[in-house]
């Protein structure tokens, strides 16, 4: 039985001021939602502020990204080598943004995935198709590459100590919607996919839904088989909407 998983993704926002408010305000909710996992990815210079916070917590903290070195002369990268001392346990991996604005190949995502794991970490490999690939109806071709080329590179046994979020590019921010139905059906694709090649991690792999998730969504969207939770954006900086989110994995 997977367990569902709530994961907050805050982006390029916070203040020192934020920080401590909105996690103050999700201890509670995660502690009383005992079924369902929940995370949040600050922005990492928010890290040390947000590990001492989560001291008495159950909340699991998470970085957005991390370099493919773990130390050496890369000015402004983080090593996932230092995480760890920072109590940092998942870390998002090719995230859209990362893959549109930074220019992010999949065998470079693929490589953020070894390394984040050779440091100990658990990687939230994110995958999903753009606005002009979905009306293609090129969904299930685009997440297989992606999915083949980490494979590939770290073989299918890796993803036993992975999460994948499911982001359809084109639902985040659009006002486009991927109805419970929909993202199922991605859900499904991709677990089978997994499943020709190792079908017990498939089964065990968690597979998060990461297309605007709002509270008043995410039940039905939880109640789905092959949606395990959900990486939340914009929702995960308002305490109570994301409050909401968890409580509808119950």
């Amino acid at each position: 039985m997977r367990q569902t998983l709530v994961m907050g993704n805050w982006k390029l926002n916070g203040s020192k001021t934020m920080v401590a408010e909105l996690i103050n305000a999700l201890k509670a909710p995660a502690a009383e939602t005992t079924n369902v996992a929940v995370a949040v990815c600050p922005p990492v210079l928010f890290l040390g502020q947000a590990q001492a916070l989560l001291t008495d917590s159950v909340i699991a903290l998470g970085a957005q990204d991390a370099d493919i070195h773990t130390q050496g002369a890369f000015t402004g990268e983080n090593s996932p080598a230092m995480y760890p001392e920072f109590g940092v346990h998942y870390v998002l991996v090719g995230h859209s943004e990362r893959r549109t604005l930074h220019g992010e190949s999949d065998a470079m995502v693929a490589a953020k995935f070894s390394a984040v794991q050779q440091a100990g970490l658990v990687p939230v490999l994110c995958i999903g198709e753009t606005l002009e690939q979905f009306e293609k109806g090129e969904t299930q071709t685009v997440v297989e590459r992606q999915l083949h080329e980490v494979i590939a590179h770290s073989g299918i046994e890796a993803l036993a100590n992975a999460v994948i979020a499911y982001e359809p590019v084109w639902a985040i921010g659009t006002g486009k919607t991927a109805t419970p139905e929909i993202a199922q059906g991605v859900h499904a694709a991709i677990r089978g996919f997994l499943a020709e090649q190792n079908a017990n991690v498939a089964a065990g792999i968690q597979i998060l839904y990461g297309g605007s998730v709002k509270g008043a969504s995410a039940a039905g969207l939880f109640a789905m088989e092959d949606i395990d939770g959900a990486l939340v954006g914009g929702a995960a900086l308002q305490a109570d909407e994301f409050a909401a989110i968890i409580r509808a994995g119950a």
